[in-house]
């Protein structure tokens, strides 16, 4: 009977290491072959080719974070980045939406990427509407000297949840011409505030779009299927954005490889184009993208973070579509803090890209 019993033994803890041993997302990731190796994806063609180039010219600081890796674990908030320290605190500058150039250089076409595919060719009809100005407050202005985001015509904001209550009609009225929605992080959680602020926002005659928190231990295809079934695929919406950072505050301290990071957001970002018809955006902050972004998805829209200087110092060379300038935005529409963007180009390339058309003019 003993020696039954020490096999019977035996084989229960050579079961039991086997399981421990795979047990957890990290132990898998290292012990299974990739099933997010690009290879097995077949990458859509562009959905519409670059346009010419011009021819002319979060409630952050210590408010609650932007965004939750899992339910009740919140992110380090947006806009701790390293850029910050290096900024110089001044009075804003008056709004000048006549001048067209950023930087000293001229505003390049909106789309310097493909514009979002609609599921019809009619645009949405609040686009004949014209655009509300900018009339925000900042808690934390910046001096962006000839690059201020104020030259630019076609602001917006981004929220989550922790914008509680937000009063779209208000927000609109103050500047806010377009939103992007916190939708969803990691492979099981959804903002409880996504789809009162997605009806809300459309309801106001805001452009809107929503964005996913990408969570690093958990697979692409999970994270692009639990968007996908949260996010409506409606005719207007803006193209899906996917948010990779670096969160110090999450569970998930894994930092993986640059090429896994590229892998798994490359298989993340095929299939919500293949679902949407619409190439996502990538937002980033300065820390993410040097460790794994130069040089790389250049033929995928950007939305930069940069709340201290100007992208094209913190992110030289780099196209970008969207600038978030501001965590520090101050409205009527909303209790707190709230994060604020401009659109690269003057209203007239805004119309055409939101609309979806095909091309974008040159800019005069």
């Amino acid at each position: 009977m003993r020696i039954p019993g020490v096999v019977s033994f035996l084989i229960a803890s050579l079961c039991l290491a086997g399981c421990s041993s795979t047990a957890g997302v990290d132990a898998l990731d290292l012990q299974k072959p990739s099933n997010e190796t690009t290879s097995s994806v077949i990458r859509p063609p562009a959905p519409i080719a670059a346009a010419p180039a011009a021819r002319g010219n979060r409630a952050r600081a210590g408010l609650a974070p932007m965004s939750d890796n899992g339910p009740g674990e919140k992110t380090r908030p947006f806009g701790l980045a390293e850029e910050e320290e290096t900024g110089v605190f001044a009075a804003p500058d008056a709004p000048d939406p006549q001048v067209p150039d950023v930087g000293g250089l001229p505003v390049e076409p909106a789309a310097l990427v493909s514009p979002p595919k609609l599921l019809t060719r009619a645009a949405p009809a609040m686009l004949a509407g014209p655009l509300t100005r900018y009339g925000f407050r900042d808690a934390k202005p910046i001096n962006f000297g000839k690059g201020s985001p104020r030259r630019l015509a076609v602001h917006g904001v981004d929220v989550s949840r922790w914008q509680g209550n937000v009063n779209w009609d208000k927000l609109r009225a103050q500047g806010a011409n377009f939103a992007y929605i916190k939708a969803t992080d990691g492979g099981d959680h959804l903002d409880p505030m996504f789809m009162k602020n997605w009806r809300n926002a459309d309801a106001a005659g805001l452009k809107r779009g929503a964005y996913h928190f990408f969570y690093w231990c958990r697979t692409a295809g999970e994270q692009a299927d639990w968007f996908i079934r949260n996010v409506p695929r409606v005719e207007g919406a803006l193209p899906p954005v996917i948010d990779v950072e670096w969160n110090g505050e999450s569970s998930c301290k894994r930092r993986p490889s640059r090429e896994k990071v590229l892998e798994k957001m490359q298989v993340f970002m095929d299939k919500l184009e293949r679902y949407y018809g619409q190439r996502p955006i990538i937002y980033t902050a300065p820390d993410f993208y040097r460790d794994n972004l130069r040089g790389e998805f250049l033929d995928y829209p950007f939305w930069l973070r940069a709340v201290a200087q100007h992208p094209s110092k913190v992110y030289p060379g780099r196209k970008w579509l969207f600038w978030q300038y501001s965590g520090s935005g101050l409205s009527h529409g909303v209790t707190g803090r709230i994060d604020l963007n401009v659109f690269h180009g003057d209203e007239r390339q805004w119309r055409a890209w939101a609309g979806g058309r095909q091309t974008v003019a040159d800019a005069n």
